[in-house]
């Protein structure tokens, strides 16, 4: 199942996104639960995000993968971290059931392969839905978290235009892709796929 969650910043979306995984991972018997983690610490706001994310998942069996760019990278090692067999390698099963994976969040993700020195650059697009696409293939249930970043019209620099055109290209291919999306607003998960 890929299920791509998507909302404004405070909707519950990753509250809802947690839930969802969980669900999965419950239907799934012998998974091993992954959190990839996007966002990097850099300052007192994002350290305070990062932590209440950490509380919010406690104890619920998730295992922190941090990622802040080389999505593909990181699939290819959360497969031999479970002793899967190499990605590369044709197995009809590749260990997927073993795995669950959810990513937090597409936007930070999409702006570190912009803007760090080891990114992708202007191969953004490219490089993170090859990572999507690896994890689909080694994964049972992948659920993403992204936002709602391109709903205002604002004029804005080049730059953060490039970066919406980067995220809104990357969201509109993932939910083509998706067996469900969902939008959550206000706290209420609207179903606009499944």
């Amino acid at each position: 199942m890929f299920h791509v969650i998507t909302g404004g910043s405070g909707s519950g979306k990753s509250a809802y996104a947690e839930e969802e995984l969980l669900r999965l991972a419950a239907n799934s018997p012998d998974t091993e639960k992954y959190y990839i983690a996007t966002m990097e610490p850099f300052g007192e706001e994002t350290l305070k995000k990062i932590e209440r994310h950490r509380r919010m998942r406690a104890g619920k069996g998730f295992q922190t993968v941090e990622c802040y760019a080389g999505l593909a990278g990181c699939a290819k090692e959360l497969v031999k971290e479970a002793g899967g067999k190499n990605v590369n390698e044709k197995d009809e099963d590749c260990d997927r059931r073993k795995r669950c994976v959810l990513l937090e969040c597409m936007s930070n993700l999409v702006a570190n392969e912009m803007y760090r020195p080891d990114g992708a650059r202007e191969y953004t697009v490219r490089e993170i839905l090859s990572g999507i696409s690896m994890l689909l293939e080694t994964c049972t249930h992948v659920v993403v978290v992204t936002n709602e970043v391109c709903a205002d019209g604002n004029a804005e620099s080049e730059e953060m235009m490039q970066y919406k055109q980067n995220l809104s290209r990357i969201n509109q291919r993932m939910a083509q892709m998706a067996d469900a999306v969902t939008e959550v607003v206000y706290g209420i998960p609207v179903e606009i796929k499944r």
